[in-house]
């Protein structure tokens, strides 16, 4: 009877290991981007004892002088090293207080996972997607990212290799002066309703509401008779309200009670 146990026992571990592997092939959903907003962790702790002269590099188009707010820019992943596969995991990060920043779009065998971008598949060694700035001021923002080479012989993970990389700081370009749209904002705090006053001259502006990560919680059109924006369904806290029109760009902190 023990055996039998035993052996339907081993029946069950097979198709469950099987699950695992794939599952981590196609990336993990939880913090492993060994940042410190993720408690430094990573894969390490697993794939280990590995000596295939693993390296990994983050490039990015944001130029040196800083990022512009609420701008898209290309992230590249790159794992170097002589294993036949491949995983990753990034995320952008305040340097401030290491709080997650900025929203991503997945690119060519990569997908989101919460405030993060990992791998769908570990047949590639590099990666690209999109990470969008938030839309304010939130000062210096920095990228990091664990990526593990892997011998894919099966359920053993010794044998593998997990290196960390991040990038320097990145910081914000101001707005020109020309390019700013000055605007009235009332009542502030509010719990319902919020008027926006377009200054004289502007006659339609698109809002955008974000919450104190950079993420988009809500969008409204105002004009110049028709001003009032509804915010009775946002939870209480800080937003930047950002307005655009005619190539210019206005924001400014809102509170929701």
């Amino acid at each position: 009877m023990k055996k039998n146990y035993f052996f339907k026992f081993i029946l069950f571990l097979i198709p469950f290991s099987a699950f695992i592997l794939m599952s981590n092939a196609g990336g993990r959903d939880d913090g492993r981007t060994g940042s410190p907003g993720d408690g430094n962790a990573s894969c390490a702790a697993c794939h280990t004892g590995g000596t295939s002269g693993t390296s990994v590099a983050i490039t990015t188009n944001i130029p040196a002088g800083g990022y512009q707010t609420s701008t898209e820019y290309d992230i590249t992943v790159t794992t170097t090293s002589s294993a036949s596969r491949h995983g990753f995991q990034l995320t952008a990060e305040k340097t401030s207080d290491n709080g997650k920043v900025g929203s991503f779009t997945a690119g060519a065998n990569t997908r989101v996972t919460g405030d993060r971008i990992t791998h769908s598949n570990a047949a590639q060694n590099t990666w690209t997607f999109k990470w969008t700035s938030p839309a304010t001021d939130v000062g210096n923002v920095k990228f990091y990212a664990a990526s593990v080479a892997a011998n894919g012989n099966g359920g053993a993970d010794s044998g593998d290799k997990t290196v960390t990389t991040s990038t320097s700081d990145f910081s914000v370009l101001g707005i020109a002066k020309e390019k700013q749209l000055d605007f009235a904002l009332y009542p502030n705090p509010s719990s319902n309703n919020i008027n926006i006053q377009l200054p004289t001259g502007v006659s339609k502006a698109e809002v955008n509401l974000f919450d104190i990560s950079g993420r988009l919680v809500k969008s409204a059109t105002v004009t110049s008779s028709s001003q009032l924006v509804d915010v009775k369904d946002l939870s209480s806290g800080v937003y930047v309200l950002k307005i655009q029109s005619e190539g210019k760009v206005g924001a400014k902190q809102f509170i929701k009670e």
